[in-house]
């Protein structure tokens, strides 16, 4: 099993949500709303040409995520 965050996340790569960071706050209810709850499957899309931010498919929709939030969620590699 591998964990990670989903900063991690290569292009094309898919992961399971294990959960939000501890202290996440606001943003983590944020991220929870978007639909990135335990169980949840999603894929690394593509990064922009700086690399931050990066587009993700979530539940069917694609969801731009700058790199200091995507580190909040953790996974596991599929």
């Amino acid at each position: 099993m591998n964990l990670t965050d989903l900063s991690r996340l290569r292009d094309g790569e898919q992961a399971r949500v294990t959960g939000i960071a501890a202290g996440a706050g606001a943003m983590g209810r944020r991220l929870r709303d978007m639909g990135l709850v335990r169980g949840t499957r999603v894929e690394c899309l593509l990064h922009s040409p700086f690399g931050d931010p990066a587009a993700y498919r979530i539940r069917g929709a694609v969801v731009a995520l700058r790199r200091e939030d995507s580190r909040r969620v953790r996974a596991v590699l599929l």
